[in-house]
């Protein structure tokens, strides 16, 4: 399948490396509007760079929009009038009316668009699925240090809305409720974000997201009935510490009991490390993205997911304001 990239800036670079990787796509060339950084990358990755946007859309059936948010809805509505299936990078758009018309045009060419939250293919979040059961609260933690690559967004499109995702892919719920503070600090829009979401049916998300922290962090902990769920999304981590009843008269005496009541009742805590088989996140999404094609299927993250979390972004925006 002939796919083309417009954007060949540090995320672009990586998209075409990958591409190039995967036998099931055939990369016809790129786009981009620095003609002295093209011309280093068509270099680089022995690959065409063409000098026009309708030149590639031409010779593709697939796009892949790897560039600055602000120019998300103008690449992706000129390969949509083309007919072409297209991959974008997070978040969808920059606005939630930019989204809508994506999605109405997508619906009159009938061609599939996947967005790129590729923490759902983070093997950490993988190695979690089935494990899931009705979560109550979550709490996500995701921290980086400072990079003006990013900053035209804040830092709630450019980081918390990673998290947003996997939170609404989990809940299933309507939400009930958002409040938010956040703070510019190195640039022109909030650097750091608290969010607190609360959901119909009683769970809630408190997330966080920083980029003028020391360190890095991405990690989500979920806990449910009986469980507590732990994902560390930058060591590709993933543990599960369940209650379990304990039967007194077949007491483990190596296990770690605690007593919960005054009646003599005792859980055991177990403590289980998932497998977590490794892969390189970003050409797992383009795969699937290739296979959501062939197969006729909607995206595993399709352009409904996206625009739920930019939804979502937009109304802790608000609360910020």
């Amino acid at each position: 399948m002939k796919v083309g990239v417009l954007g060949a800036g540090h995320l672009g670079k990586i998209h075409i490396r990958l591409l190039k990787e995967i036998e099931e796509f055939e990369l016809v060339g790129f786009y981009d509007p620095n003609e002295e950084s093209a011309k280093l990358v068509s270099e680089e990755f022995g690959i065409k760079s063409f000098s026009e946007i309708q030149d590639l859309l031409n010779e593709v059936e697939v796009v892949d929009i790897v560039t600055p948010t602000l120019s998300h809805y103008d690449c992706s509505i000129q390969a949509l009038k083309a007919g072409k299936h297209i991959f974008i990078e997070k978040p969808v758009t920059n606005s939630l009316e930019e989204a809508y018309e994506i999605s109405k045009l997508r619906e009159e060419m009938g061609t599939r668009v996947q967005i790129g939250h590729v923490e759902r293919f983070n093997p950490a979040f993988i190695a979690a699925q089935g494990k899931f059961s009705q979560p109550m609260f979550i709490e996500t933690h995701r921290l980086a240090q400072f990079n003006p690559r990013g900053t035209d967004v804040s830092v709630v499109l450019d980081l918390m809305i990673h998290d947003l995702d996997i939170v609404l892919n989990i809940v299933k719920s309507e939400i009930k409720s958002v409040s938010a503070n956040g703070v510019a600090v190195a640039s022109e829009t909030p650097d750091i974000c608290n969010a607190r979401v609360e959901f119909e049916n009683g769970c809630v998300a408190n997330l966080t997201a920083s980029r003028i922290s020391m360190k890095n962090m991405r990690k989500t902990r979920l806990f449910q009935k009986d469980a507590y769920i732990s994902i560390d999304f930058l060591e590709k981590e993933c543990e599960i510490v369940r209650m379990k009843d304990v039967d007194p008269e077949n007491e483990n005496p190596f296990a770690m009991v605690i007593d919960v009541d005054t009646k003599g009742n005792k859980k055991e805590i177990q403590f289980e490390k998932l497998e977590v088989v490794e892969n390189n996140a970003i050409k797992e999404e383009l795969i699937s993205f290739y296979k959501s094609i062939k197969q006729e299927e909607t995206p595993i993250v399709s352009l409904t997911d996206g625009t739920k979390a930019l939804e979502l972004a937009y109304q802790i925006a608000e609360s910020i304001k």
